[in-house]
Protein backbone atom coordinates (compact mmCIF):
# COMPACT_ATOMS: atom_id res chain seq x y z
CA UNK A 1 0.00 0.00 0.00
CA UNK A 2 1.31 3.46 -0.85
CA UNK A 3 1.96 6.26 1.48
CA UNK A 4 -0.78 8.26 -0.33
CA UNK A 5 -3.11 5.17 0.24
CA UNK A 6 -2.36 4.76 3.92
CA UNK A 7 -2.86 8.90 4.42
CA UNK A 8 -6.04 7.94 2.48
CA UNK A 9 -7.16 5.54 4.71
CA UNK A 10 -6.48 6.81 8.03
CA UNK A 11 -8.05 10.46 7.08
CA UNK A 12 -11.02 8.04 6.10
CA UNK A 13 -11.53 6.09 9.16
CA UNK A 14 -10.92 9.00 11.43
CA UNK A 15 -14.19 11.40 9.22
CA UNK A 16 -16.11 8.44 9.33
CA UNK A 17 -16.33 9.03 13.10
CA UNK A 18 -17.02 12.75 12.17
CA UNK A 19 -19.80 11.57 10.73
CA UNK A 20 -21.29 9.38 13.42
CA UNK A 21 -20.48 12.73 16.07
CA UNK A 22 -22.50 14.57 13.75
CA UNK A 23 -25.69 12.35 13.30
CA UNK A 24 -25.87 12.41 17.04
CA UNK A 25 -25.25 16.43 17.75
CA UNK A 26 -28.10 16.61 14.93
CA UNK A 27 -30.41 14.13 16.72
CA UNK A 28 -29.99 15.79 20.29
CA UNK A 29 -30.90 19.18 18.67
CA UNK A 30 -34.37 17.26 17.24
CA UNK A 31 -34.73 15.63 20.96
CA UNK A 32 -34.97 19.51 22.14
CA UNK A 33 -37.75 19.95 19.34
CA UNK A 34 -35.81 22.60 17.93
CA UNK A 35 -38.01 23.78 14.54
CA UNK A 36 -36.17 21.55 11.56
CA UNK A 37 -35.21 24.65 9.80
CA UNK A 38 -32.85 25.94 13.02
CA UNK A 39 -31.72 21.53 12.90
CA UNK A 40 -30.89 22.24 8.68
CA UNK A 41 -28.90 25.17 9.79
CA UNK A 42 -26.45 23.70 12.69
CA UNK A 43 -25.98 20.58 10.43
CA UNK A 44 -24.41 23.19 7.19
CA UNK A 45 -22.63 24.66 10.44
CA UNK A 46 -21.09 21.69 11.35
CA UNK A 47 -20.57 20.32 8.06
CA UNK A 48 -18.56 23.71 6.33
CA UNK A 49 -16.70 24.54 9.79
CA UNK A 50 -15.62 21.28 11.28
CA UNK A 51 -14.11 18.71 8.69
CA UNK A 52 -12.83 21.09 5.77
CA UNK A 53 -9.47 21.12 7.41
CA UNK A 54 -6.14 19.00 7.32
CA UNK A 55 -8.04 17.68 10.66
CA UNK A 56 -4.00 17.26 12.17
CA UNK A 57 -4.88 18.37 15.41
CA UNK A 58 -7.72 16.02 15.76
CA UNK A 59 -5.75 13.19 14.24
CA UNK A 60 -3.00 14.00 16.73
CA UNK A 61 -4.85 13.02 20.01
CA UNK A 62 -5.25 9.74 18.03
CA UNK A 63 -1.85 9.23 17.22
CA UNK A 64 -0.18 10.73 20.54
CA UNK A 65 -2.76 7.82 22.03
CA UNK A 66 -1.23 4.83 20.09
CA UNK A 67 2.12 6.25 20.99
CA UNK A 68 1.44 6.60 24.69
CA UNK A 69 -0.01 3.19 24.90
CA UNK A 70 2.54 1.51 22.56
CA UNK A 71 0.43 -0.91 21.19
CA UNK A 72 -2.52 -0.90 18.11
CA UNK A 73 -6.07 0.40 19.95
CA UNK A 74 -9.02 -1.36 20.41
CA UNK A 75 -12.09 -0.26 18.42
CA UNK A 76 -13.24 0.83 21.30
CA UNK A 77 -10.33 2.67 22.47
CA UNK A 78 -10.41 3.99 19.19
CA UNK A 79 -13.73 5.54 18.68
CA UNK A 80 -12.95 7.45 21.93
CA UNK A 81 -9.52 8.92 20.88
CA UNK A 82 -11.42 9.71 17.51
CA UNK A 83 -14.12 11.74 19.58
CA UNK A 84 -12.00 13.00 21.65
CA UNK A 85 -10.21 14.36 18.49
CA UNK A 86 -12.96 15.58 16.94
CA UNK A 87 -14.04 17.62 20.13
CA UNK A 88 -10.82 19.83 19.13
CA UNK A 89 -11.93 19.70 15.74
CA UNK A 90 -15.14 21.14 16.84
CA UNK A 91 -13.62 23.54 19.18
CA UNK A 92 -10.80 25.18 16.83
CA UNK A 93 -13.79 25.84 14.15
CA UNK A 94 -15.97 27.82 16.92
CA UNK A 95 -12.92 30.24 17.49
CA UNK A 96 -11.80 30.30 13.70
CA UNK A 97 -15.48 31.45 12.67
CA UNK A 98 -15.73 34.07 15.29
CA UNK A 99 -11.85 35.12 14.58
CA UNK A 100 -12.42 35.99 10.59
CA UNK A 101 -15.77 37.72 12.17
CA UNK A 102 -13.69 39.77 13.79
CA UNK A 103 -10.46 40.30 11.13
CA UNK A 104 -13.15 40.42 8.66
CA UNK A 105 -11.39 38.08 6.49
CA UNK A 106 -12.27 36.76 3.02
CA UNK A 107 -10.86 32.82 2.69
CA UNK A 108 -10.83 30.15 5.34
CA UNK A 109 -9.29 27.12 4.19
CA UNK A 110 -9.35 27.71 0.06
CA UNK A 111 -13.42 28.88 0.42
CA UNK A 112 -15.03 31.53 1.30
CA UNK A 113 -15.76 32.71 5.40
CA UNK A 114 -18.46 31.39 7.09
CA UNK A 115 -20.07 34.57 7.72
CA UNK A 116 -19.76 35.32 4.24
CA UNK A 117 -21.77 33.66 2.98
CA UNK A 118 -25.21 34.54 1.48
CA UNK A 119 -27.93 34.68 4.41
CA UNK A 120 -25.44 33.85 7.13
CA UNK A 121 -23.42 37.38 8.30
CA UNK A 122 -24.03 37.90 11.90
CA UNK A 123 -25.92 34.96 12.80
CA UNK A 124 -22.18 33.18 12.44
CA UNK A 125 -21.67 34.63 16.16
CA UNK A 126 -24.25 32.60 17.11
CA UNK A 127 -23.11 29.91 15.45
CA UNK A 128 -19.83 30.09 16.92
CA UNK A 129 -21.02 29.59 20.18
CA UNK A 130 -23.04 26.71 19.07
CA UNK A 131 -20.16 24.91 17.57
CA UNK A 132 -18.32 25.53 21.45
CA UNK A 133 -21.50 24.56 23.30
CA UNK A 134 -21.32 21.28 20.57
CA UNK A 135 -18.19 20.33 22.11
CA UNK A 136 -19.03 20.35 25.69
CA UNK A 137 -22.11 17.95 24.52
CA UNK A 138 -19.67 15.70 23.10
CA UNK A 139 -17.70 15.33 25.91
CA UNK A 140 -20.76 14.78 28.41
CA UNK A 141 -22.30 12.06 26.32
CA UNK A 142 -18.95 9.86 25.62
CA UNK A 143 -16.91 10.64 28.57
CA UNK A 144 -19.21 11.43 31.85
CA UNK A 145 -18.17 8.26 32.95
CA UNK A 146 -14.98 7.98 33.00
CA UNK A 147 -12.48 9.42 36.10
CA UNK A 148 -10.66 11.75 34.40
CA UNK A 149 -13.68 13.40 32.67
CA UNK A 150 -13.46 16.32 34.83
CA UNK A 151 -9.70 16.74 33.39
CA UNK A 152 -10.71 16.44 30.15
CA UNK A 153 -13.24 19.30 30.97
CA UNK A 154 -10.69 21.75 32.54
CA UNK A 155 -8.08 21.58 29.86
CA UNK A 156 -11.17 22.95 27.24
CA UNK A 157 -11.42 25.09 29.33
CA UNK A 158 -7.71 26.81 29.75
CA UNK A 159 -7.29 26.42 26.59
CA UNK A 160 -10.40 28.44 25.70
CA UNK A 161 -9.89 31.32 27.99
CA UNK A 162 -5.86 31.25 26.90
CA UNK A 163 -7.14 31.49 23.31
CA UNK A 164 -9.90 34.48 24.14
CA UNK A 165 -7.06 36.41 26.14
CA UNK A 166 -4.67 36.08 23.55
CA UNK A 167 -7.07 37.29 20.58
CA UNK A 168 -7.68 39.92 23.15
CA UNK A 169 -4.73 41.29 23.11
CA UNK A 170 -4.27 41.07 19.32
CA UNK A 171 -7.15 42.90 18.13
CA UNK A 172 -6.52 46.03 20.69
CA UNK A 173 -3.24 46.07 19.98
CA UNK A 174 -4.53 46.34 16.06
CA UNK A 175 -6.97 48.71 16.71
CA UNK A 176 -4.57 51.84 16.08
CA UNK A 177 -1.70 52.35 13.57
CA UNK A 178 1.17 52.88 16.60
CA UNK A 179 3.87 51.17 16.20
CA UNK A 180 5.62 51.58 19.56
CA UNK A 181 2.85 49.49 20.54
CA UNK A 182 4.22 46.12 19.13
CA UNK A 183 7.03 44.14 21.11
CA UNK A 184 8.63 40.88 20.01
CA UNK A 185 7.57 40.27 24.52
CA UNK A 186 4.26 41.07 23.01
CA UNK A 187 4.27 38.76 20.16
CA UNK A 188 5.55 36.15 22.41
CA UNK A 189 2.84 36.09 25.06
CA UNK A 190 -0.33 36.21 21.90
CA UNK A 191 1.60 33.30 20.28
CA UNK A 192 1.60 31.08 23.98
CA UNK A 193 -1.98 32.25 24.55
CA UNK A 194 -3.69 32.19 20.80
CA UNK A 195 -1.86 29.49 19.55
CA UNK A 196 0.85 27.03 21.16
CA UNK A 197 -1.73 25.90 24.22
CA UNK A 198 -4.63 24.73 21.90
CA UNK A 199 -3.14 23.90 19.12
CA UNK A 200 -0.11 21.53 20.22
CA UNK A 201 -0.63 21.01 24.29
CA UNK A 202 -3.97 20.61 24.24
CA UNK A 203 -4.51 17.13 21.87
CA UNK A 204 -1.30 15.59 23.67
CA UNK A 205 -2.51 16.69 27.35
CA UNK A 206 -6.37 14.95 26.59
CA UNK A 207 -4.00 11.85 24.81
CA UNK A 208 -2.88 11.71 28.16
CA UNK A 209 -5.50 11.96 30.59
CA UNK A 210 -7.32 9.08 28.17
CA UNK A 211 -4.75 7.16 28.77
CA UNK A 212 -4.27 7.83 32.64
CA UNK A 213 -0.72 9.35 32.24
CA UNK A 214 -0.38 9.80 35.93
CA UNK A 215 0.67 13.82 37.53
CA UNK A 216 4.40 12.17 38.41
CA UNK A 217 5.85 8.90 37.71
CA UNK A 218 9.89 7.93 38.39
CA UNK A 219 11.77 5.66 35.04
CA UNK A 220 15.42 5.03 35.49
CA UNK A 221 15.42 6.77 38.95
CA UNK A 222 14.41 10.34 38.17
CA UNK A 223 11.38 11.76 38.86
CA UNK A 224 9.21 12.78 35.89
CA UNK A 225 5.87 15.52 35.72
CA UNK A 226 5.04 14.60 32.04
CA UNK A 227 2.69 17.28 31.72
CA UNK A 228 4.46 20.35 32.58
CA UNK A 229 7.52 18.38 30.99
CA UNK A 230 4.99 18.31 27.76
CA UNK A 231 4.40 21.64 27.93
CA UNK A 232 7.70 23.03 28.49
CA UNK A 233 8.21 21.56 24.72
CA UNK A 234 5.03 22.09 23.37
CA UNK A 235 5.18 25.77 23.83
CA UNK A 236 7.92 26.41 21.95
CA UNK A 237 6.76 23.98 19.20
CA UNK A 238 3.66 26.56 19.19
CA UNK A 239 5.93 29.74 18.83
CA UNK A 240 7.50 28.04 16.02
CA UNK A 241 4.59 27.46 14.26
CA UNK A 242 3.19 30.90 14.77
CA UNK A 243 6.19 32.77 13.67
CA UNK A 244 5.98 30.38 10.78
CA UNK A 245 2.12 31.38 10.16
CA UNK A 246 3.54 35.48 10.46
CA UNK A 247 5.97 34.68 7.86
CA UNK A 248 4.11 32.42 5.20
CA UNK A 249 1.41 35.48 5.38
CA UNK A 250 3.94 37.55 4.26
CA UNK A 251 5.91 35.67 1.81
CA UNK A 252 3.18 32.67 0.78
CA UNK A 253 1.13 32.47 -1.78
CA UNK A 254 -3.10 32.18 -1.54
CA UNK A 255 -2.40 29.02 -2.89
CA UNK A 256 0.06 27.93 -0.90
CA UNK A 257 -1.71 29.48 2.42
CA UNK A 258 -5.37 28.73 1.99
CA UNK A 259 -5.95 32.21 2.79
CA UNK A 260 -4.98 36.10 1.64
CA UNK A 261 -2.46 36.94 3.78
CA UNK A 262 -3.66 40.35 5.40
CA UNK A 263 -1.15 40.89 8.17
CA UNK A 264 0.27 44.41 6.97
CA UNK A 265 -3.21 45.87 6.28
CA UNK A 266 -4.66 44.57 9.24
CA UNK A 267 -2.20 46.19 11.62
CA UNK A 268 -0.96 43.01 13.47
CA UNK A 269 1.66 42.38 15.75
CA UNK A 270 3.37 39.80 13.67
CA UNK A 271 6.84 38.74 14.22
CA UNK A 272 7.54 39.78 10.53
CA UNK A 273 6.70 43.41 11.48
CA UNK A 274 8.64 43.36 14.86
CA UNK A 275 11.79 42.04 13.50
CA UNK A 276 11.28 44.88 10.72
CA UNK A 277 10.70 47.89 13.33
CA UNK A 278 12.15 51.02 13.86
CA UNK A 279 11.81 52.46 9.93
CA UNK A 280 10.38 55.18 9.09
CA UNK A 281 8.51 53.93 6.15
CA UNK A 282 6.78 51.16 8.21
CA UNK A 283 4.96 53.90 10.33
CA UNK A 284 4.07 55.57 6.51
CA UNK A 285 2.75 52.29 5.05
CA UNK A 286 1.80 49.87 7.95
CA UNK A 287 -1.79 48.74 8.84
CA UNK A 288 -3.04 51.10 6.09
CA UNK A 289 -5.63 49.11 3.80
CA UNK A 290 -4.14 50.25 0.40
CA UNK A 291 -2.35 47.56 -1.92
CA UNK A 292 0.38 49.71 -2.76
CA UNK A 293 1.33 50.44 0.94
CA UNK A 294 1.43 46.98 1.54
CA UNK A 295 3.95 45.87 -1.33
CA UNK A 296 6.34 49.00 0.23
CA UNK A 297 6.28 47.05 3.24
CA UNK A 298 7.00 43.66 1.30
CA UNK A 299 9.77 45.35 -0.24
CA UNK A 300 11.01 46.70 2.76
CA UNK A 301 10.71 43.19 4.46
CA UNK A 302 12.96 41.88 1.18
CA UNK A 303 15.23 44.52 1.56
CA UNK A 304 15.98 43.41 5.21
CA UNK A 305 16.62 40.06 4.41
CA UNK A 306 13.55 38.90 6.32
CA UNK A 307 14.03 35.44 4.54
CA UNK A 308 17.06 34.56 5.54
CA UNK A 309 16.23 35.98 9.36
CA UNK A 310 13.74 33.41 9.38
CA UNK A 311 15.64 30.57 8.09
CA UNK A 312 17.68 31.29 10.81
CA UNK A 313 15.38 30.91 13.61
CA UNK A 314 13.75 27.88 11.89
CA UNK A 315 16.88 26.14 12.17
CA UNK A 316 17.39 27.21 15.84
CA UNK A 317 13.61 26.54 16.59
CA UNK A 318 14.72 23.26 15.45
CA UNK A 319 17.34 22.37 17.44
CA UNK A 320 16.10 24.02 20.60
CA UNK A 321 13.01 21.82 20.41
CA UNK A 322 15.19 18.90 19.58
CA UNK A 323 16.98 19.44 23.41
CA UNK A 324 14.03 20.01 25.57
CA UNK A 325 12.46 16.91 23.21
CA UNK A 326 15.96 14.78 24.53
CA UNK A 327 15.02 15.56 28.09
CA UNK A 328 11.98 13.17 27.85
CA UNK A 329 13.82 10.17 29.50
CA UNK A 330 12.64 6.73 27.61
CA UNK A 331 11.53 3.70 28.77
CA UNK A 332 13.51 0.17 28.02
CA UNK A 333 12.58 -1.77 24.86
CA UNK A 334 9.64 -3.81 25.90
CA UNK A 335 8.14 -2.01 29.12
CA UNK A 336 4.50 -1.44 28.30
CA UNK A 337 3.82 0.74 31.28
CA UNK A 338 2.02 4.02 30.01
CA UNK A 339 4.46 6.94 30.08
CA UNK A 340 5.96 10.19 28.06
CA UNK A 341 7.81 9.06 24.90
CA UNK A 342 9.78 11.41 22.83
CA UNK A 343 8.16 10.22 19.53
CA UNK A 344 4.82 12.18 20.39
CA UNK A 345 7.27 15.13 19.92
CA UNK A 346 9.29 14.29 17.34
CA UNK A 347 6.28 13.47 15.56
CA UNK A 348 4.77 17.18 15.78
CA UNK A 349 8.47 18.79 14.59
CA UNK A 350 8.41 16.45 11.64
CA UNK A 351 5.10 17.79 10.74
CA UNK A 352 5.54 21.40 10.87
CA UNK A 353 9.61 22.08 10.27
CA UNK A 354 9.88 23.72 6.68
CA UNK A 355 6.28 23.83 6.08
CA UNK A 356 5.20 26.01 3.21
CA UNK A 357 1.79 26.94 3.80
CA UNK A 358 -0.95 27.99 6.49
CA UNK A 359 -1.92 24.75 8.26
CA UNK A 360 0.48 22.46 9.77
CA UNK A 361 -0.76 19.90 8.59
CA UNK A 362 0.40 19.96 5.14
CA UNK A 363 3.30 17.64 5.82
CA UNK A 364 0.88 15.16 6.43
CA UNK A 365 -1.52 15.56 3.58
CA UNK A 366 2.13 15.15 1.49
CA UNK A 367 2.28 11.64 2.69
CA UNK A 368 5.65 13.11 4.63
CA UNK A 369 4.22 12.70 8.17
CA UNK A 370 2.46 9.36 7.12
CA UNK A 371 5.56 7.72 6.80
CA UNK A 372 7.20 9.52 9.84
CA UNK A 373 4.19 8.39 11.81
CA UNK A 374 4.68 4.71 10.77
CA UNK A 375 8.28 4.05 11.79
CA UNK A 376 6.88 6.02 15.04
CA UNK A 377 4.85 3.47 15.43
CA UNK A 378 6.56 0.32 14.69
CA UNK A 379 9.53 1.39 16.91
CA UNK A 380 7.17 0.71 19.63
CA UNK A 381 6.44 -2.72 18.67
CA UNK A 382 3.13 -2.82 17.19
CA UNK A 383 1.71 -2.06 13.79
CA UNK A 384 -1.92 -0.75 13.53
CA UNK A 385 -4.26 -2.46 11.49
CA UNK A 386 -4.19 0.33 8.77
CA UNK A 387 -0.47 -0.54 8.33
CA UNK A 388 -0.50 -3.92 7.97
CA UNK A 389 0.47 -5.95 4.60
CA UNK A 390 2.06 -2.33 3.09
CA UNK A 391 2.16 -3.97 -0.10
Amino acid sequence: MSTTEIKQQRRKKFEDVFIHIRDELIEHLKAEKMPQEAVEWFHRNLDFNVPGGKLNRGLSVVESVEILRGRQLSDDEYFKAAVLGWCVEVFQACYLVADDIMDQSIMRRGQPCWYRLEAVGNIAVNDSIMLEGATYQLLKKYFRSETYYVHLLELFHEAAYQLEMGQLVDVVTALDVDLTKFSLEKHAFMVQYRAAYYCFYLPVALAMRMCSMPETYTLNGQTVEPYKLALSILLPVGEYFQIQDDFLDYAGTPEQFGKIGTDIVDNKCSWCINIALSRKVLDENYGQKDAAKEATVKALYEELGLREKYAVYEENAKERIEKLTEQVPEPEAGVDEVVLRRAVFTSFLSKIYKRTNGSYSAYVMSGGATEVYFLIITSHSFVAPMFQNPM
